[in-house]
Order: C-alpha cells, then structure tokens, then sequence
C-alpha cells in the first residue's frame, strides 16, 4: 500500500522542492500551507505515514502539529523544517515528540535519508526486541519501565543522554535503543571518548585525508562516516576535551564532517546516544564541559538504575550468567547454592552488573563440584573491628612484604604493581579509562603503566 507523507510549508517554493522530492521516492504527498489546512488533512485522512512541518506558520507554529499528531496519532512520524542553526527551537520540537529535524536550506540527501527512516517506524513491530546477546533482564519496577522507555525513545531521532553508575549497563540500554529503532539494519558504533589520546580525538571522529599529517599514508574513515545511517554512541563523553566539544557540537547540528586535510563536507546521518557515569551539569558549571553541547545531547535523559537498587534482580541475572556459561565452555552449568544466593543478595555491588558479572564468572571456575558456595564468590571481606586484629594484621602483612622483598624490592614492588593493573582492567573488562579512574591516576599515567609492564596488547 502506498504511504503518505503530509508537507506543511507557507513557501510555495520550498513546499513544491519537498512535494517533488517525496513524490519522486514513490510515495504518495499532501501538501498545505498553514495549521489550519495540516490538522484539516490530519482528520480527513488518518492514515498519514509522516507530517514533514515547517516551525514556523502564518496561523501558528509547527510545534502545535507536533503536539496535536502525539496525542491524536501517536502512530504517525513527525519531523520539522528549522531555520540554519535554529538548535533551540530543534530540541523543543524533539520533546514535543518529534521524530526528527531537518535544516533549511534542505539538503535532497538529508530529505530523503529522513524519509526513509521515519517510513520504518510503521514498519516495526512495536513489541520490545531484546537480541540473544543485548538483553535487559529483570522485573523490578525501575527495569519495567525502562524497557517501556527504550520503545518510546527507540521511535525517535532525539538525542538521549544515558546516565548512570559504572557497570550498570548504559551501553546495552543504547544498543536496545538502536535494535528497536529504525536503524537497526545500519551499524551500531560505540566509541568510548576517554580512551583515544587527545591528539588522535578529530582524526578518530572524522577521518583524515591521505598526506594531512605525518603518518597519514592514506585516507582514513572516521566514526561519523562509519557509522552513517545508524547510531554513533559516545561512551564517557564527558572526557572529551573542550576543543574537540566545539567541533562535535558542529557536527551533530549540521549533519555534515570534513575529514582532517579536506576541504570537502561529506553528509552523514547518524542518531546520537551519549553516556557518563559523572554528573554532566556538575562539569558544565565547573566549565570542563560546553553547555551548548549538553543541551544539544540531553535532549532526553535516560537513568539506568544500579544494582543495589533492584536487588529482586540478582537471582535471575545470576541464573542467566551462569547458563551463559554453560554454553560457551560446553557444560552443564555450575548451580548456585542457596548460601551464595543470599550472599550475593546482601552485597552492595559498587561495580553493578559487570562487577556481578566477573563474580560469576571467577565463582564458576574455582568452584567444586559444579556447586558454588559463599567462599566461592571470593567478596571483599569485611574490616577488622577491633584495634588488635588491625594490628596483627599490620604486622604480618609488614613481615611477609620485607620477606618477599629481599634482596630485589624494586622488582617485588613492579610484580605488586603489575598484579594491580592486571586486576583492575579485568575488574573493567579491559576498559582502560574505568581501569585508570579505579586506580586514581591519569589515561596518560595508566598508558604509560601499562607499556612499562607489556600488558598494552
């Protein structure tokens, strides 16, 4: 059956630039030139697939539509027309419900990019899609209604900004986002900003052109480019440096880069999905963070609870991670003892998911029998209460260092060190920037660590 897609737009020409365009994609158009004549079109014909609205009417404001499709047909996609660099009026449009904006002049390619990816909506089956390996697993209240927010949100175009503590699965609520959007063909490209040294940050987003700075052998796709026509996920961004912030910003408003070394603009449409477990407003107002990006990215503002504060959960993830690992080593899974269960319950989890996640796993190994006891779990221990533990503790623990140290402390203390990162990036997961933050020392001091011991492979 063929879709169609309403144009609301009081300049002729522009009106008849957008009817071509659309009629030319096979689709069939309606196209009118105030509020009055949009919401007479959207009473008499409700199977409207899209309304493409300009902001500005002679009898009122595009954002009225948008309002109006929301709550008479939420089934309908919306997106709006703004004025170059209207960025203000864009994000109120977004929160109203719009699916998407487009910038005049309007670029045909962005036109028809736009159209294609609100058309797929309707197409979608609006039943949650958690994929075998993305899934969003528990049935506390905060879980439920976050899966019910990521269906909502996945319809959308809007920037989200994803916050939360670390571990606590920002990443597979972006990936549930994109599998349940319109984008979920086209590729998914995370990249977490804090890992990239500073000076390789431009080059790594937008590419660079053969010859533009040394080592620059030949052309280089950036991220934008590799992930056009999907979801670009900034993990940590805000570690971004500042310079970086002011191009990014660019970038997302014009929906365009320029590799490092070219002059040419290349067009790419990606949906923005951005995370930290820092307080962004915190680094806006000490200035670490650019307040014209922050409102740009948190145009919706995703929490993802931690562990402690769906402890119903943990049985059921702790089963799910055990029947994981059944079937990637090819066993009869280990079965959790109701001891271990009720441990793990009373634990705090300040790593959340990942921490429960690497407890399993290690539990899983050193277990006998196929049977995991509370000792299995290896938890922190709880501090001595008393003074003299405390300091029988001191002493044993002074006496086994100066033994071990003997005749070569600078290698002991290198073997302690690198035994300490090695840990800490498995308590991560292997993520550098977390690893650093952990320990208390700088990327660069955690870099240069890490080569010092070889373990940068």
């Amino acid at each position: 059956m063929q879709q169609t897609v309403l144009i609301i737009d009081d300049e002729p020409d522009i009106r008849e630039l957008l009817d071509i365009t659309i009629s030319r994609m096979g689709l069939k158009t309606i196209a009118v030139g105030n509020v009055h004549d949009a919401m007479q079109a959207l009473q008499s014909d409700p199977a409207i697939n899209l309304c493409l609205t300009d902001i500005k009417l002679p009898d009122g404001s595009g954002l009225e539509i948008v309002r109006h499709i929301q709550q008479s047909s939420p089934s309908t996609a919306v997106a709006v027309l703004t004025a170059y660099g209207s960025t203000e009026v864009a994000v109120d449009a977004l929160k109203a419900g719009a699916f998407d904006f487009i910038n005049k002049p309007v670029s045909v390619e962005q036109l028809r990019n736009l159209v294609k990816s609100a058309l797929k909506l309707g197409r979608r089956d609006t039943q949650f899609d958690g994929s075998s390996n993305t899934r969003l697993l528990g049935e506390t209240p905060c879980i439920v209604t976050l899966r019910e927010q990521i269906i909502k949100l996945s319809r959308s175009q809007a920037p989200i900004y994803i916050s939360g503590e670390s571990g606590s699965g920002k990443e597979v609520v972006a990936r549930l986002i994109h599998a349940n959007g319109p984008r979920s063909d086209a590729p998914f490209v995370p990249v977490n900003c804090g890992a990239i040294p500073s000076e390789l940050v431009e080059s790594e987003f937008f590419g660079h052109a053969k010859g533009s700075f040394t080592g620059a052998y030949d052309h280089k796709e950036g991220l934008f480019e590799a992930a056009n026509g999907g979801t670009l996920f900034l993990d940590e961004v805000a570690d971004l440096p500042l310079n970086m912030q002011v191009k990014l910003l660019r970038a997302i408003q014009e929906k365009a880069v320029r590799r490092i070394g070219s002059n040419q603009e290349i067009p790419v449409d990606v949906r923005i999905l951005s995370a930290t477990h820092r307080d962004l407003s915190k680094a806006v107002a000490a200035e670490h963070f650019r307040s014209d990006l922050f409102y740009r990215i948190n145009v919706i503002e995703v929490q993802v609870p931690s562990l402690r504060d769906r402890r119903t959960d943990i049985p059921l993830l702790a089963k799910f991670m055990l029947d994981k690992i059944g079937r990637e080593w090819g066993l009869t899974p280990p079965v959790m003892s109701d001891e271990a269960l009720q441990t793990l319950c009373d634990y705090r989890f300040p790593g959340n998911v990942r921490e429960l996640e690497n407890i399993i796993e290690r539990a899983a190994t050193l277990c006998e029998n196929s049977i995991i006891k509370p000792d299995d779990l290896s938890l922190p221990s709880a501090p001595a209460t008393t003074e003299g533990a405390n300091t029988s503790a001191k002493i044993a623990s002074e006496i086994s260092h100066m033994e071990a140290a003997k005749g070569d402390m600078e290698s002991y203390l290198a073997n302690i060190e690198m035994q300490i990162i090695s840990d800490a990036m498995e308590a991560n997961r292997w993520n550098k920037t977390e690893s650093a933050k952990m320990l208390g020392v700088t990327f660069r001091q955690f870099r240069y660590k890490l080569k010092k011991h070889q373990l940068d492979n």
